[in-house]
Protein backbone atom coordinates (compact mmCIF):
# COMPACT_ATOMS: atom_id res chain seq x y z
CA UNK A 1 0.00 0.00 0.00
CA UNK A 2 1.52 3.31 -1.09
CA UNK A 3 1.82 6.21 1.34
CA UNK A 4 1.42 8.71 -1.49
CA UNK A 5 4.61 10.48 -0.40
CA UNK A 6 6.39 9.70 -3.66
CA UNK A 7 3.82 11.61 -5.66
CA UNK A 8 3.61 14.60 -3.35
CA UNK A 9 6.80 15.33 -1.39
CA UNK A 10 10.43 16.13 -2.20
CA UNK A 11 13.72 17.12 -0.61
CA UNK A 12 14.38 20.61 -1.94
CA UNK A 13 17.49 21.64 -0.01
CA UNK A 14 20.35 20.23 2.06
CA UNK A 15 22.93 21.94 4.26
CA UNK A 16 25.61 21.22 6.79
CA UNK A 17 28.41 22.79 8.80
CA UNK A 18 31.98 21.55 8.79
CA UNK A 19 32.53 18.37 10.80
CA UNK A 20 35.13 18.55 13.57
CA UNK A 21 36.05 17.50 17.07
CA UNK A 22 35.75 21.00 18.49
CA UNK A 23 33.32 23.33 16.75
CA UNK A 24 34.00 26.26 19.08
CA UNK A 25 30.34 27.30 19.07
CA UNK A 26 27.01 26.30 20.57
CA UNK A 27 24.74 23.55 19.26
CA UNK A 28 22.11 26.24 18.59
CA UNK A 29 24.53 28.09 16.34
CA UNK A 30 25.41 24.88 14.49
CA UNK A 31 21.72 24.18 13.94
CA UNK A 32 21.16 27.71 12.65
CA UNK A 33 24.13 27.59 10.27
CA UNK A 34 23.09 24.23 8.81
CA UNK A 35 19.47 25.42 8.47
CA UNK A 36 20.43 28.59 6.62
CA UNK A 37 22.67 26.56 4.31
CA UNK A 38 19.81 24.16 3.49
CA UNK A 39 17.38 27.01 2.82
CA UNK A 40 19.91 28.75 0.59
CA UNK A 41 20.49 25.48 -1.26
CA UNK A 42 16.75 25.27 -1.90
CA UNK A 43 16.45 28.92 -2.92
CA UNK A 44 14.06 29.60 -0.05
CA UNK A 45 14.12 32.06 2.85
CA UNK A 46 13.31 31.69 6.52
CA UNK A 47 9.98 33.39 5.79
CA UNK A 48 8.96 30.32 3.77
CA UNK A 49 9.40 27.90 6.68
CA UNK A 50 6.23 26.95 8.55
CA UNK A 51 7.22 23.51 9.86
CA UNK A 52 10.12 22.05 11.81
CA UNK A 53 11.20 18.52 12.78
CA UNK A 54 14.13 17.25 14.82
CA UNK A 55 15.13 14.39 17.13
CA UNK A 56 14.03 13.95 20.73
CA UNK A 57 17.74 13.93 21.63
CA UNK A 58 18.50 17.31 20.05
CA UNK A 59 19.30 20.01 22.61
CA UNK A 60 18.21 22.92 20.38
CA UNK A 61 14.66 23.93 21.16
CA UNK A 62 12.34 24.77 18.29
CA UNK A 63 11.50 28.19 19.70
CA UNK A 64 15.18 29.06 20.19
CA UNK A 65 15.88 28.18 16.57
CA UNK A 66 12.78 30.06 15.40
CA UNK A 67 14.04 33.19 17.17
CA UNK A 68 17.59 32.73 15.92
CA UNK A 69 16.53 32.32 12.29
CA UNK A 70 13.73 34.89 12.34
CA UNK A 71 10.93 32.48 11.38
CA UNK A 72 7.59 34.24 11.86
CA UNK A 73 5.27 31.29 12.46
CA UNK A 74 5.34 27.52 12.76
CA UNK A 75 2.16 25.70 11.80
CA UNK A 76 3.67 22.31 12.55
CA UNK A 77 6.52 20.94 14.64
CA UNK A 78 7.41 17.48 15.93
CA UNK A 79 10.27 15.30 17.20
CA UNK A 80 11.10 11.73 16.24
CA UNK A 81 12.16 9.40 19.07
CA UNK A 82 15.77 8.71 19.99
CA UNK A 83 18.87 9.32 17.87
CA UNK A 84 19.99 7.00 15.09
CA UNK A 85 16.63 5.24 15.17
CA UNK A 86 15.10 8.53 14.02
CA UNK A 87 17.42 9.14 11.05
CA UNK A 88 14.75 8.55 8.43
CA UNK A 89 11.78 9.06 10.76
CA UNK A 90 12.33 12.82 10.75
CA UNK A 91 11.85 12.81 6.97
CA UNK A 92 8.69 10.71 7.34
CA UNK A 93 7.31 13.23 9.88
CA UNK A 94 8.11 16.16 7.60
CA UNK A 95 6.78 14.49 4.45
CA UNK A 96 3.56 13.49 6.19
CA UNK A 97 3.05 17.11 7.27
CA UNK A 98 3.50 18.32 3.69
CA UNK A 99 1.29 15.61 2.20
CA UNK A 100 -1.49 16.31 4.72
CA UNK A 101 -1.37 20.08 4.25
CA UNK A 102 -0.25 20.69 7.84
CA UNK A 103 2.77 22.65 6.53
CA UNK A 104 4.19 23.93 3.24
CA UNK A 105 7.94 23.99 3.92
CA UNK A 106 9.43 21.88 6.72
CA UNK A 107 12.95 22.34 8.05
CA UNK A 108 14.68 19.28 9.56
CA UNK A 109 17.77 19.82 11.72
CA UNK A 110 20.20 17.89 13.91
CA UNK A 111 23.18 19.53 15.58
CA UNK A 112 25.42 18.61 18.47
CA UNK A 113 28.86 18.88 19.98
CA UNK A 114 29.35 15.18 20.57
CA UNK A 115 33.12 15.33 20.81
CA UNK A 116 33.72 18.63 22.60
CA UNK A 117 30.53 18.44 24.68
CA UNK A 118 28.56 15.40 25.78
CA UNK A 119 30.34 12.30 24.45
CA UNK A 120 27.79 9.64 23.56
CA UNK A 121 30.41 6.90 23.59
CA UNK A 122 31.21 7.28 27.29
CA UNK A 123 29.46 5.22 29.99
CA UNK A 124 25.88 6.29 30.55
CA UNK A 125 24.22 6.84 33.92
CA UNK A 126 20.94 5.01 34.62
CA UNK A 127 19.01 8.28 34.66
CA UNK A 128 20.39 9.24 31.24
CA UNK A 129 19.47 6.01 29.50
CA UNK A 130 16.05 5.64 31.12
CA UNK A 131 15.17 9.14 29.88
CA UNK A 132 15.28 7.66 26.36
CA UNK A 133 12.15 5.67 27.17
CA UNK A 134 13.59 2.20 27.86
CA UNK A 135 13.63 1.17 31.51
CA UNK A 136 15.21 -2.13 30.53
CA UNK A 137 18.56 -0.37 30.39
CA UNK A 138 18.49 -0.10 34.17
CA UNK A 139 18.98 -3.86 34.18
CA UNK A 140 21.93 -3.70 31.78
CA UNK A 141 24.15 -1.22 33.60
CA UNK A 142 24.78 -3.35 36.72
CA UNK A 143 26.26 -5.96 34.37
CA UNK A 144 28.63 -3.43 32.82
CA UNK A 145 26.57 -2.70 29.71
CA UNK A 146 26.93 1.06 30.02
CA UNK A 147 28.03 2.22 26.54
CA UNK A 148 26.50 1.92 23.07
CA UNK A 149 29.43 -0.27 21.96
CA UNK A 150 28.79 -2.76 24.76
CA UNK A 151 25.02 -2.88 24.16
CA UNK A 152 25.48 -3.51 20.46
CA UNK A 153 28.38 -5.95 20.83
CA UNK A 154 26.28 -8.63 22.52
CA UNK A 155 23.92 -8.60 19.57
CA UNK A 156 26.77 -8.70 17.04
CA UNK A 157 28.61 -11.49 18.85
CA UNK A 158 25.67 -13.84 18.35
CA UNK A 159 25.77 -13.03 14.63
CA UNK A 160 29.50 -13.83 14.57
CA UNK A 161 28.96 -17.13 16.36
CA UNK A 162 26.16 -18.37 14.12
CA UNK A 163 27.71 -17.40 10.77
CA UNK A 164 31.40 -17.81 11.56
CA UNK A 165 32.13 -14.13 10.97
CA UNK A 166 35.28 -12.58 12.46
CA UNK A 167 36.31 -9.08 13.41
CA UNK A 168 38.64 -9.11 10.40
CA UNK A 169 35.55 -9.54 8.24
CA UNK A 170 34.02 -6.44 9.83
CA UNK A 171 37.23 -4.62 8.95
CA UNK A 172 36.44 -5.07 5.25
CA UNK A 173 33.62 -2.55 5.64
CA UNK A 174 35.76 -0.11 7.66
CA UNK A 175 38.43 -0.10 4.95
CA UNK A 176 35.87 0.50 2.20
CA UNK A 177 34.14 3.41 3.92
CA UNK A 178 37.43 5.10 4.80
CA UNK A 179 38.41 4.82 1.13
CA UNK A 180 35.32 6.87 0.25
CA UNK A 181 36.05 9.35 3.06
CA UNK A 182 39.61 9.82 1.86
CA UNK A 183 38.23 11.38 -1.35
CA UNK A 184 35.68 13.59 0.44
CA UNK A 185 36.96 17.04 1.50
CA UNK A 186 34.01 17.37 3.88
CA UNK A 187 34.91 14.17 5.73
CA UNK A 188 36.83 14.30 8.98
CA UNK A 189 39.09 11.52 7.66
CA UNK A 190 39.74 13.20 4.31
CA UNK A 191 42.96 11.87 2.74
CA UNK A 192 43.26 9.30 5.55
CA UNK A 193 42.42 5.83 4.20
CA UNK A 194 43.23 2.73 6.23
CA UNK A 195 44.37 -0.79 5.42
CA UNK A 196 42.95 -4.01 6.81
CA UNK A 197 46.21 -4.46 8.72
CA UNK A 198 45.74 -1.08 10.37
CA UNK A 199 42.19 -2.04 11.26
CA UNK A 200 43.41 -5.25 12.86
CA UNK A 201 46.10 -3.39 14.81
CA UNK A 202 43.66 -0.86 16.27
CA UNK A 203 42.83 -1.41 19.92
CA UNK A 204 39.89 -3.39 21.15
CA UNK A 205 36.83 -1.51 22.35
CA UNK A 206 34.76 -4.64 23.07
CA UNK A 207 36.72 -7.85 22.48
CA UNK A 208 36.24 -9.91 20.31
CA UNK A 209 33.65 -7.85 18.41
CA UNK A 210 34.58 -4.20 18.01
CA UNK A 211 37.93 -2.51 17.49
CA UNK A 212 38.43 1.25 17.49
CA UNK A 213 38.20 1.34 13.69
CA UNK A 214 34.83 -0.42 13.79
CA UNK A 215 33.31 2.47 15.73
CA UNK A 216 31.81 5.69 14.41
CA UNK A 217 33.22 9.06 15.27
CA UNK A 218 32.14 11.43 18.00
CA UNK A 219 31.57 14.54 15.92
CA UNK A 220 30.74 18.22 16.30
CA UNK A 221 28.52 19.59 13.55
CA UNK A 222 25.08 20.25 12.16
CA UNK A 223 22.99 18.98 9.24
CA UNK A 224 19.68 20.28 7.87
CA UNK A 225 17.17 19.31 5.17
CA UNK A 226 14.25 21.18 3.59
CA UNK A 227 11.10 19.26 2.61
CA UNK A 228 8.29 20.66 0.48
CA UNK A 229 5.65 19.60 -2.03
CA UNK A 230 6.60 18.14 -5.38
CA UNK A 231 4.73 20.93 -7.14
CA UNK A 232 6.60 23.69 -5.31
CA UNK A 233 9.90 21.88 -5.63
CA UNK A 234 9.80 22.16 -9.42
CA UNK A 235 10.40 25.92 -9.22
CA UNK A 236 13.29 25.91 -6.75
CA UNK A 237 17.05 26.17 -7.19
CA UNK A 238 17.93 22.50 -7.67
CA UNK A 239 16.12 19.60 -9.23
CA UNK A 240 14.22 18.13 -6.27
CA UNK A 241 14.69 14.61 -4.95
CA UNK A 242 11.53 12.58 -4.57
CA UNK A 243 10.65 10.85 -1.29
CA UNK A 244 9.54 7.58 -2.86
CA UNK A 245 8.83 5.67 0.37
CA UNK A 246 9.39 6.08 4.11
CA UNK A 247 8.76 3.83 7.10
CA UNK A 248 9.30 3.38 10.83
CA UNK A 249 9.14 0.19 12.90
CA UNK A 250 8.76 -0.68 16.58
CA UNK A 251 8.17 -4.38 17.25
CA UNK A 252 7.32 -6.40 20.34
CA UNK A 253 10.59 -7.51 21.90
CA UNK A 254 12.59 -4.64 20.44
CA UNK A 255 14.64 -2.25 22.55
CA UNK A 256 16.26 0.46 20.42
CA UNK A 257 19.91 -0.65 20.18
CA UNK A 258 19.99 -3.93 22.09
CA UNK A 259 17.19 -6.06 20.58
CA UNK A 260 18.09 -9.03 22.78
CA UNK A 261 14.50 -10.19 23.08
CA UNK A 262 13.56 -11.19 19.55
CA UNK A 263 13.42 -14.92 18.79
CA UNK A 264 16.23 -14.49 16.23
CA UNK A 265 18.95 -12.02 17.20
CA UNK A 266 21.23 -12.85 14.27
CA UNK A 267 19.46 -10.17 12.27
CA UNK A 268 17.52 -6.99 12.93
CA UNK A 269 13.79 -7.59 13.02
CA UNK A 270 12.89 -3.92 12.76
CA UNK A 271 15.04 -3.47 9.67
CA UNK A 272 13.45 -6.52 8.08
CA UNK A 273 10.03 -5.02 8.80
CA UNK A 274 11.07 -1.66 7.34
CA UNK A 275 12.47 -3.38 4.24
CA UNK A 276 9.15 -5.11 3.60
CA UNK A 277 7.27 -1.82 4.01
CA UNK A 278 9.59 0.11 1.69
CA UNK A 279 9.50 -2.52 -1.05
CA UNK A 280 5.70 -2.64 -0.82
CA UNK A 281 5.23 1.15 -0.82
CA UNK A 282 7.62 1.75 -3.69
CA UNK A 283 7.02 -1.32 -5.84
CA UNK A 284 10.81 -1.59 -6.10
CA UNK A 285 13.16 -4.47 -5.33
CA UNK A 286 16.82 -4.64 -4.25
CA UNK A 287 17.97 -4.71 -7.88
CA UNK A 288 16.35 -1.30 -8.47
CA UNK A 289 18.64 0.44 -5.95
CA UNK A 290 21.87 1.99 -7.25
CA UNK A 291 23.33 3.10 -3.89
CA UNK A 292 22.63 2.62 -0.19
CA UNK A 293 23.39 4.83 2.79
CA UNK A 294 23.27 2.35 5.67
CA UNK A 295 23.51 3.36 9.32
CA UNK A 296 27.01 2.46 10.43
CA UNK A 297 27.54 3.51 14.03
CA UNK A 298 29.42 0.20 14.24
CA UNK A 299 30.66 -1.74 11.22
CA UNK A 300 28.78 -5.03 11.92
CA UNK A 301 25.38 -3.38 11.57
CA UNK A 302 26.04 -2.82 7.86
CA UNK A 303 26.24 -6.61 7.43
CA UNK A 304 22.79 -7.00 8.99
CA UNK A 305 21.25 -4.21 6.91
CA UNK A 306 22.53 -5.74 3.68
CA UNK A 307 20.98 -9.07 4.60
CA UNK A 308 17.66 -7.77 5.93
CA UNK A 309 17.06 -5.73 2.76
CA UNK A 310 17.77 -8.75 0.60
CA UNK A 311 20.92 -7.54 -1.14
CA UNK A 312 22.44 -10.86 -0.08
CA UNK A 313 21.37 -13.89 1.94
CA UNK A 314 21.69 -14.44 5.69
CA UNK A 315 25.33 -14.79 6.67
CA UNK A 316 26.47 -13.77 3.17
CA UNK A 317 27.29 -10.08 3.75
CA UNK A 318 30.92 -10.94 4.47
CA UNK A 319 31.40 -12.36 0.98
CA UNK A 320 29.24 -9.64 -0.60
CA UNK A 321 31.56 -6.96 0.84
CA UNK A 322 34.76 -8.96 0.22
CA UNK A 323 33.87 -9.24 -3.47
CA UNK A 324 33.87 -5.44 -3.81
CA UNK A 325 30.11 -5.01 -4.16
CA UNK A 326 29.92 -1.97 -1.84
CA UNK A 327 32.61 0.00 -3.70
CA UNK A 328 32.29 2.13 -6.84
CA UNK A 329 31.70 -0.24 -9.72
CA UNK A 330 30.16 -2.83 -7.39
CA UNK A 331 26.57 -4.05 -7.29
CA UNK A 332 25.63 -1.70 -4.42
CA UNK A 333 27.98 1.13 -3.44
CA UNK A 334 27.44 1.86 0.27
CA UNK A 335 28.03 5.12 2.16
CA UNK A 336 29.84 6.86 -0.64
CA UNK A 337 30.61 9.90 1.52
CA UNK A 338 32.54 7.79 4.02
CA UNK A 339 29.66 7.02 6.35
CA UNK A 340 29.49 7.66 10.06
CA UNK A 341 32.89 6.03 10.46
CA UNK A 342 34.63 8.19 7.86
CA UNK A 343 32.72 11.45 7.31
CA UNK A 344 30.95 12.31 10.58
CA UNK A 345 28.43 11.01 13.07
CA UNK A 346 25.43 13.35 13.06
CA UNK A 347 22.99 10.58 13.94
CA UNK A 348 22.86 9.58 10.27
CA UNK A 349 21.25 12.74 8.88
CA UNK A 350 24.36 13.24 6.74
CA UNK A 351 23.49 9.90 5.07
CA UNK A 352 20.36 11.51 3.66
CA UNK A 353 22.31 14.48 2.34
CA UNK A 354 24.66 12.12 0.51
CA UNK A 355 21.71 10.31 -1.02
CA UNK A 356 20.43 13.65 -2.32
CA UNK A 357 23.84 14.52 -3.78
CA UNK A 358 24.04 11.17 -5.58
CA UNK A 359 20.62 11.73 -7.14
CA UNK A 360 21.56 15.27 -8.16
CA UNK A 361 24.79 14.05 -9.72
CA UNK A 362 26.78 16.25 -7.34
CA UNK A 363 28.53 13.78 -5.02
CA UNK A 364 32.30 13.69 -4.58
CA UNK A 365 32.33 9.95 -5.26
CA UNK A 366 29.61 10.22 -7.89
CA UNK A 367 28.04 7.07 -9.27
CA UNK A 368 26.66 6.77 -12.81
CA UNK A 369 22.94 6.59 -13.58
CA UNK A 370 21.56 6.85 -10.05
CA UNK A 371 17.77 6.58 -10.01
CA UNK A 372 17.05 5.29 -6.50
CA UNK A 373 18.95 5.47 -3.22
CA UNK A 374 18.11 3.54 -0.06
CA UNK A 375 18.75 5.15 3.34
CA UNK A 376 18.28 3.03 6.46
CA UNK A 377 18.76 3.36 10.20
CA UNK A 378 17.95 1.31 13.28
CA UNK A 379 14.19 1.77 13.26
CA UNK A 380 13.44 3.80 10.11
CA UNK A 381 14.16 3.83 6.40
CA UNK A 382 13.73 5.77 3.14
CA UNK A 383 13.90 5.31 -0.58
CA UNK A 384 14.80 8.48 -2.48
CA UNK A 385 14.44 8.86 -6.24
CA UNK A 386 14.68 11.10 -9.24
CA UNK A 387 11.77 13.56 -9.48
Amino acid sequence: MSTGLGDRTVIAGIGQTEFSRNSGRSELQLAAEASLAALDDAGLSVCDVDGMVTYTLDSTGEFELVRSLGIKELRYYSRAPYGGAATCAVVLHAAAAIASGAANVVLIYRAFNERSGRRFGLPQAPAAVSSNGSYWWRWYIPFGLDTPAKWAALHFQRYMHVYGVTNEDFGLYSVACRKYAANNPNAYFYQRPITLEEHQNSRWIVEPVLRLLDCCQESDGGVAIVITSRERGRDLRHKPVRIVAAAQSALWGGDIVSDYYHDDICGMAEIGDIAAKLWTQSGLRPGDIQAAMLYDHFSPIVFMHLEEFGFCGRGEARDFIKDGNIEIGGALPVNTHGGLLGEAYIHGLNHINEGVRQLRGAAINQLPNVEHVLVSAGMSGLILGQA
